[in-house]
């Protein structure tokens, strides 16, 4: 069974950036053709993905936030992270991590870590 659990600040300064890491157990993030993505909720909105990182370490972004998003990986760790530089009140929402099928769609997701972003 594969867990996956978010961890990181729960508030955030605007203009600063916002790290998470996610943490993978039950399964590893090197294992072909599997795909960890971040996806964020704001307050009363709809999902929304933000990017991912692939089994062999390659990287994709949502074109809206590629500019401030970046991904990346800790293989000792079995961890993965997602960085969002330039945040603003805007980028609040519950963040959560999930193992995509190589855009078949998530199957195993965290529980989620709400992100508050607020002087």
């Amino acid at each position: 069974q594969v867990q996956l659990q978010e961890s990181g600040p729960g508030l955030v300064k605007p203009s600063q950036t916002l790290s998470l890491t996610c943490t993978v157990s039950g399964g590893s993030i090197t294992t072909s053709y599997y795909a960890w993505s971040w996806i964020r909720q704001p307050p009363g909105k709809g999902l929304e993905w933000m990017g991912l990182i692939a089994y062999d370490g390659s990287t994709y972004y949502s074109p809206s936030l590629k500019s401030r998003t970046s991904v990346s990986r800790d293989t000792s760790k079995n961890q993965f992270s997602l960085q969002l530089s330039s945040v603003t009140p805007e980028d609040t929402a519950v963040y959560y991590c999930a193992r995509d099928l190589s855009g078949k769609g998530m199957d195993y997701w965290g529980k989620g870590t709400l992100v508050t972003v607020s002087s």
